[in-house]
């Protein structure tokens, strides 16, 4: 069944993974959906047609999305409202009957993508379906149907909005809408403490459903600060190791030394985390510069001075800490299991073939945020393929090493021109002239 899906404009490039994710989360491994857009439609116009099995299964997806505005039954589409009756009427009355009855109430939302319409624009809009027979009462608080007339303008300059090339007019009965008060009820204003780098609450819904969160699932973060990732896949009804109600554990390690012993495998159903990478906080790591460097071996600290201890810490540098979160991932993650973390990257080099690679993984989605003029952050999905091996391990070492190789080489650019921080951060002018080229439309960053 094919229907209209309605996307939030924001965030644009994480909405069709999203759903791509939920749609394997309630179909199970055979999930393959098909994407369709009609012809006038930018790529990233919020207007797609998607084939899903039911209603029921584009309900539970509405459900659990974020980025989703809703699923809709279209009855007719056109460039005018001509255009819109002619298509509506051609519709078989098989098809709209059953909506249609006398003992039925219903009601009319109008919804303008791009604009605002007046109280007025939008009665008249909806006495022009006079010619639809609605036999059924009127209920706005709680109707049985709901039909949405939904108009998009066509737009030749750059407003904000995609570019599309004619207007359009949809009329279509609502299936589900997504939930989007899950948001509000977990955003940061709402929270008692809050750490430089806590993830915001819609992001971090986003990166749960892309780890197919659910109940039973045990989800782990390795760099949980305050746990904002962790509440999102808790609010899923996962299992997480931090302190919340009926907590599996609260632990405290170091990436670069894994508290797991050697011969642990296939634990978590996913792992989620934002790595340090240097823009508001740096990653740093257990051991001091003389046991870093061999001068001294690891060292028990005696019983008496461990209340005040303060132990000491290095540089973990982003390379090394993505080596260790895939190397952790490829041996604690069952076969299924997904890794999902963001990735900084200049905006040119957001392709996979920039992004870090593991061979017990294959990469699901890459979707990319904009920070800057120059750079980007890129949401990496990755499902685990194949089991760990030793010989795995040696081969992933190797590819390490050329990521590192190259990631390295862009890090001396960063120093070059300030750091990182500075980069990302940079004023557009100034971004401007790092990059040396022009960026992307406005409506591609103006909502991220």
């Amino acid at each position: 069944m094919w229907f209209l899906c309605y996307f939030l404009h924001r965030l644009l490039d994480y909405r069709k993974p999203e759903i791509e994710s939920l749609a394997k989360l309630f179909l199970g491994e055979n999930a393959e959906l098909k994407w369709k857009q009609s012809p006038h439609h930018h790529e990233d116009s919020p207007f797609y047609f998607i084939d899903l099995p039911s209603e029921d299964v584009a309900r539970q997806i509405a459900s659990r999305s974020v980025l989703l505005k809703g699923f809709f039954e279209v009855w007719g589409e056109g460039r005018t409202y001509d255009e819109l009756k002619a298509s509506i009427e051609s519709l078989s009355d098989e098809k709209k009957a059953p909506f249609l009855t006398e003992d039925s109430t219903f009601k009319i939302v109008v919804d303008a993508f791009g604009k605002v319409l007046s109280l007025d624009e939008q009665n008249e809009r909806i006495h022009a379906l006079s010619y639809i027979p609605f036999m059924g009462a009127v209920n706005l608080k709680n109707p049985q149907h709901k039909f949405w007339i939904i108009e998009t303008e066509g737009n030749d300059f750059n407003n904000g909005l995609p570019p599309a090339d004619n207007r359009s007019i949809i009329f279509g009965r609502e299936i589900g809408l997504s939930n989007r008060k899950v948001v509000v009820k977990y955003e940061l204003s709402r929270r008692s403490y809050l750490g430089p780098t806590a993830m915001d609450a819609e992001v971090a819904l986003l990166m749960a459903n892309q780890a197919l969160a659910k109940p039973g699932k045990l989800v782990y973060d390795p760099f949980v600060g305050t746990g904002s990732i962790l509440v999102a896949a808790a609010h899923c009804g996962a299992m997480t190791m931090y302190e919340l109600p009926s907590p599996v554990g609260l632990i405290r390690a170091d990436n670069n030394v894994p508290p797991w012993r050697p011969n642990l495998f296939e634990v978590y159903d996913a792992i989620i985390c934002d790595p340090p990478y240097g823009v508001r906080a740096g990653g740093r790591k257990s051991g001091g510069r003389k046991m870093l460097q061999g001068i001294r071996d690891p060292y028990t600290i005696q019983e008496n001075m461990r209340k005040d201890h303060i132990p000491s810490t290095a540089p973990y540098t982003l390379a090394e800490c993505l080596h260790d979160l895939l190397d952790m991932a490829a041996r604690l993650l069952v076969i299924g299991g997904r890794l999902v973390f963001f990735y900084p990257a200049p905006r040119d080099e957001c392709g996979d073939d920039f992004l870090p690679k593991h061979p017990c993984f294959t990469l699901i989605a890459n979707s990319e945020q904009i920070l800057s003029s120059r750079y980007s952050r890129c949401l990496l999905t990755m499902e685990k393929t194949s089991k760990y091996t030793e010989i795995i391990a040696a081969t992933a070492r190797r590819v390490h090493q050329e990521f590192k190789d190259n990631h390295s080489e862009m890090l001396q650019e960063s120093r070059e021109n300030g750091s990182l921080h500075h980069i990302v951060f940079a004023p557009s002018n100034e971004a401007h002239r790092l990059e040396g080229s022009e960026s992307r439309p406005r409506y591609r960053g103006k909502y991220v």
